[in-house]
């Protein structure tokens, strides 16, 4: 991992101070469009109306057609899995690379989470509204201003090039990122041809803080399940059987505190941690980013970032119980819960999936019946650094920000990636993004800070630029 410090740029070449002045003038009207993006509100998940997705699909296809790059800009669907279910539509724009250059994916998504309820936003989650230095709404910054940093930057390679611009791209806006990319591997599979590239930039990722870039090198998969606990046939009154029938409450605690050790670090044998160095992280930064109450303390050991980046993760998100207002004296007969489990760096999701699982057997207490079902599995990311398009984009960070960028693990997955990686298996994967760890992505009052806006963009247009240049 690499520690911020201060870049001092060489004297830039008039190619590249003809993109950032390009940028710097566009980007009014990149935000203006980045907020008509937002006002669409195109959640993936299954109980949304999909006509706001291919509404949304149906813009961004617009806005590259406007940029004048591509060749052919087309909305596609491809099937989930082995069935005729199609996927949400995502915008595929290409144009062939001419006089030897390499061609780049350019990937975002323009899909975005379910907003959670309005009273928790400061304004409407689909109301694009600027407060300060940033701009909220739901997808301004996940990742709908990736979307725009990919229309922006070709908008001012377009402006400074011209003709001159012999690039290959291939332009590619997922619509379902955000409901497990179902119909990823095959709209890939499908489109193999025209989405095969040297480079891939993959705008969906986090930076340092609001004033240092980063690469994303590191990502940890993801093992997410419903868990079914059984002791009961029916439901009895607590009064008369409590103390003698184990309900499936008390099962589904006992067998749940057994993932964690006493510090709260994964206590499952045969899940892996990646050995590997990270920045300096604070508690202080910890609490401020996370928003830990007074009095609350982090859990597990070893540095914060290993915990994060290195080491896995197991939550319970949601619990399917009877809820307060209408609990009774009753033992319940059986509980469901939502564990989503984070894997190393390293390891398989399959492999972590069967550990966990060999763990919830081993451990159900007092004979309860255990079920495991709604299986997701996404396997985690390791970037190879040796690649000359990872060093020209580290050099395009550090221009466009005037600081050396981070290489940056996290804690989250895109499994997606996994899938990029076995169909390309030659392309150079860079995990870029615009957000920032204030940006609350998938939390309500999302957020976009605008400088960072500015300099993502502008980083990826140099980048773009020199690649250009560049004999493939």
């Amino acid at each position: 991992m690499t520690d911020t410090a201060e870049h001092v740029p060489s004297v830039p070449p008039a190619a590249d101070e003809a993109i950032r002045e390009a940028v710097a003038t566009g980007l009014p009207s990149t935000i203006a469009d980045l907020a008509r993006l937002v006002r669409i509100p195109s959640v993936s998940w299954a109980a949304f109306d999909p006509a706001h997705v291919r509404q949304s699909a149906e813009a961004v296809a617009a806005l590259a057609e406007a940029t004048g790059v591509f060749d052919i800009v087309e909305i596609l669907q491809a099937p989930i899995g082995n069935s005729s279910e199609l996927g949400q539509p995502a915008v595929l724009a290409t144009r062939r690379a001419r006089n030897g250059k390499p061609t780049v994916m350019l990937y975002a998504h323009h899909d975005v989470q379910p907003p959670g309820k309005d009273e928790d936003w400061e304004s409407k989650p689909f109301e694009p509204t600027v407060r300060g230095d940033r701009i909220y709404g739901r997808g301004a910054a996940d990742d709908k201003a990736g979307v725009m940093a990919h229309i922006a930057s070709l908008r001012a390679l377009t402006e400074t090039h011209g003709d001159d611009l012999d690039l290959g791209l291939a332009l590619f806006i997922e619509g379902e990122e955000e409901f497990g990319s179902r119909s990823f591997a095959n709209f890939l599979s499908h489109n193999r041809e025209a989405l095969s590239a040297d480079a891939i930039i993959v705008a969906d990722s986090n930076n340092w803080d609001e004033k240092t870039p980063a690469l994303t090198i590191g990502l940890r998969g993801n093992v997410t399940f419903r868990l079914t606990i059984r002791t009961l046939e029916h439901a009895s009154h607590s009064g008369m059987f409590g103390g003698a029938v184990p309900d499936a409450m008390l099962a589904g605690i006992r067998l749940l505190a057994t993932l964690w050790d006493e510090a709260g670090s994964v206590a499952v044998e045969g899940l892996t941690r990646h050995e590997g160095d990270t920045p300096e992280y604070s508690e202080g930064q910890l609490r401020a980013e996370a928003g830990l109450l007074p009095g609350t303390q982090p859990i597990g050991t070893g540095s914060i970032l290993s915990r994060i980046w290195s080491q896995p993760s197991i939550t319970v998100t949601g619990i399917d119980a009877p809820t307060v207002a209408n609990a009774s004296n009753t033992l319940s007969p059986s509980i469901s819960v939502k564990i989503s489990a984070r894997v190393a760096p390293g390891q398989s999701a399959r492999d972590a999936a069967d550990a966990i699982e060999r763990h919830l057997m081993a451990n159900a207490p007092f004979g309860a019946t255990i079920e495991i079902d709604d299986l997701d599995l996404g396997d985690p990311f390791l970037v190879d650094t040796s690649g000359y398009a990872v060093g020209e984009a580290k050099r395009a960070m550090a221009d466009a920000w005037g600081v050396e960028p981070v290489e940056l693990g996290v804690g989250g997955s895109i499994p997606f990636i996994a899938d990029l990686v076995r169909e390309f298996p030659d392309a150079e994967i860079l995990v870029t993004g615009v957000e920032d760890p204030h940006s609350r992505a998938h939390s309500p009052n999302e957020s976009l800070h605008l400088g960072v806006f500015h300099r993502s963009i502008l980083a990826e247009a140099l980048l773009l630029g020199r690649l250009n240049a560049k004999a493939r």
